[in-house]
């Protein structure tokens, strides 16, 4: 079996750890970060199994009693706890999770004024008094969001069809700010779910499982082509996906989002910090302030 990755990027400030699915680019800022960069290695060579050794429960459908042994899993367990009304397992704030608790390691080391975990785009910040990070939102392609010091979330999180994960809806992609990555994470993916309009014949669908047989989505069926839409189309999916992030919004879940469908956004939320349009910064690229 393939061994935990860990190495310094070409730029010599960003560590790379990789191990089987997690792949991840972190990066902080202070004197600590040799010993951020050692602490989270070290922290990093045990996640994958403790994830695997719990897998099929977090495949499973996620239910409010349910019991995780991992801390991982417990915080996967607590991100998508809100939702269990809906169809959703831990597994929808995997990536998320991973992110959070790396950095929560990162927050133990003296001397670190601010950090960040991008796994795939979620990503988990850390931030002491003063300090702000740009990072680049998919749905905002010539746009930043400011992270502050002063703000209360954490995270950020992007879903849709196309993305890395399966999607049972037609959202080009979802990008979500919450009070960790985690919670941007699950609300990212429940958000893209519902940005649908049903039985189009431009929209092509399969179950999930003929993709992936192992996926927790089982027989569920996502999306893998979004065709041509009417702008009457885009606008009534946008509407669906709208409604779930209003409510998300109004349950203190997330603190916005942006819904990007064939060229047409949505905005919920956000706080004062975000920037539409300011600046062209590649997708998910991360930058010191």
């Amino acid at each position: 079996m393939q061994r935990p990755q860990a190495s310094l990027l070409a730029d010599g400030r960003r560590l790379h750890l990789h191990h089987g699915p997690i792949d991840l680019v972190i990066e902080t800022f202070g004197q600590g970060q040799s010993e951020a960069y050692r602490c989270v290695t070290q922290r990093f060579a045990s996640v994958l199994d403790e994830l695997v050794a719990e897998l099929p429960l977090l495949r499973s459908r996620a239910l409010p009693t349910t019991e995780f042994s991992g801390v991982i899993a417990r915080r996967m367990h607590e991100a998508v706890e809100p939702y269990c009304s809906e169809f959703v397992t831990p597994m929808a704030a995997v990536a998320g999770a991973v992110a959070d608790e790396m950095l929560s390691h990162i927050r133990q080391v003296p001397n670190i004024e601010k950090a960040y975990v991008n796994n795939g785009g979620d990503v988990a910040f850390h931030l002491t008094a003063g300090q702000s990070i740009n990072a680049a939102m998919a749905a905002l392609p010539e746009g930043q969001i400011t992270v502050d010091c002063l703000d209360s979330f954490r995270g950020i999180a992007t879903s849709g069809w196309s993305g890395r994960s399966f999607s049972l809806g037609i959202a080009d992609s979802v990008s979500v700010v919450a009070k960790d990555a985690a919670a941007a994470d699950v609300a990212a993916t429940m958000i893209a779910n519902a940005v649908k309009i049903p039985d189009h014949p431009n929209v092509t669908r399969i179950p999930a499982n003929q993709r992936s047989p192992d996926t927790d989505l089982g027989s569920l069926e996502v999306t893998t082509h979004v065709g041509d839409l009417t702008m009457d189309e885009v606008q009534s999916a946008l509407d669906n996906g709208m409604k779930i992030a209003q409510s998300c919004l109004k349950k203190g879940l997330i603190g916005g989002a942006v819904l990007q469908l064939k060229q047409e956004l949505r905005q919920v939320g956000m706080p004062a910090t975000v920037q539409t349009y300011v600046k062209s910064i590649p997708e998910r690229e991360l930058t010191d302030a």
